[in-house]
């Protein structure tokens, strides 16, 4: 914990405003071991975890974020399998517990902020979701498209910002799908009236994270098949005219992020938003990196205009600071304003041209 105070405390001497993520993705296998996410008892667990962080650096810390993307907390490492612990046999179920979990510890943790340390500390608690703007392949896809997105950003949004349970379009289409599969109960847990009371509203602020897009169109997937992905009976595609990065899932797409941003505020009644990743990945790290000027000019842009357009957001956060481990993909995709020599032992960092960039752009306040 001390290293933590002497962080928030170096960050207020440089006039930087700390906001602290409780969660993102690192679990102690104490926890994983009794089932993770999957394990409601996780909730008090949180909960008591959350509680003593308010209390060591609530003085000073006025931004929480109780989760970072819990899309993939439970999708990409309890159904794909892809992050840990690595899940993939019960992709049609194990998604959905976890998301039931993480969202009853979000809202506990934001409780017990608001009844024992807001009064005190005068801070706000909010979480963070990942969304990919699901634009309609044509305009027979409108439908798809939407159940894309309330299946990625809705399943955690809509029980924390509008009435305390999943979208109607999740409950009727896992309900049905899970008919099909001849089950007599929905895959999708339910929410008591209390512990939906309890969720709604649970939240101070709204933390996007945003890289891309994707094409929607409809597509069934047949029941033998059941996942969370294939729930949603749909299919994606990307642009072959889209710039595409390092990283074989990111295209530039920055008009993207201002249809998000109007989404948000049309769907969870403007809600205040900040960004809290955007960000674009190159394989080498060189310092000359034009290209990622012009990825955030052009979403820094998008973000504006979507200011104009009434959306309340009153922070933008470039990923990333530094080069860094980006988790199963290790060293081999770099995010980073800065460079960092991953062959030398003491890591020295270098800014690239993107960093000088930003600088200004922070400085003028605007371009």
């Amino acid at each position: 914990m001390q290293y933590y105070r002497d962080l928030v405390d170096e960050l207020l001497t440089n006039d930087i405003i700390p906001m602290v993520t409780l969660y993102h993705w690192d679990l102690p296998q104490a926890l994983q071991d009794v089932g993770g996410w999957l394990n409601e008892s996780i909730v008090d667990h949180f909960n008591d975890y959350a509680r003593k962080c308010y209390q060591e650096l609530g003085s000073k810390v006025k931004y929480w974020i109780t989760h970072n993307e819990p899309y993939e907390t439970c999708w990409s490492a309890y159904g794909l399998g892809e992050d840990a612990p690595g899940f993939t046999a019960h992709p049609s179920t194990y998604p959905y517990q976890c998301a039931h979990n993480i969202i009853k510890s979000h809202a506990k943790a934001w409780h017990t902020y608001d009844s024992e340390f807001r009064a005190t500390q005068k801070g706000k608690v909010g979480i963070t979701l990942n969304v990919e703007w699901k634009e309609p392949k044509d305009s027979t896809q409108t439908a798809a498209a939407d159940r894309s997105i309330q299946f990625m950003l809705g399943w955690f949004a809509h029980p924390i910002y509008t009435n305390g349970d999943y979208p109607d379009v999740m409950i009727q289409q896992v309900g049905r799908k899970s008919r099909e599969q001849g089950l007599e109960e929905s895959r999708l847990p339910k929410f008591s009236q209390e512990e939906m009371d309890f969720i709604k509203g649970s939240s101070d602020f709204f933390g996007v994270n945003h890289y891309t897009t994707r094409l929607v169109e409809e597509k069934i997937h047949s029941p033998a098949d059941a996942s969370f992905l294939n729930d949603q009976d749909t299919l994606e595609s990307v642009d072959p005219s889209w710039p595409r990065a390092a990283s074989k899932w990111l295209y530039e797409v920055p008009w993207g992020l201002r249809k998000v941003l109007n989404f948000i505020k049309a769907e969870y009644n403007n809600p205040e938003i900040i960004i809290t990743e955007n960000g674009v990945s190159d394989s080498t790290g060189d310092l000359d990196d034009d290209f990622r000027i012009r990825y955030h000019s052009s979403y820094i842009q998008s973000m504006q205009k979507a200011m104009r357009d009434g959306c309340k957001v009153f922070g933008y956060t470039i990923w990333s600071l530094l080069d860094n481990f980006e988790w199963a993909l290790g060293y081999s995709e770099k995010f980073g304003i800065h460079q960092v020599d991953f062959s030398n032992s003491s890591r020295p960092r270098r800014p690239k041209k993107s960093a000088s960039w930003f600088k200004e752009l922070i400085a003028n306040n605007g371009f």
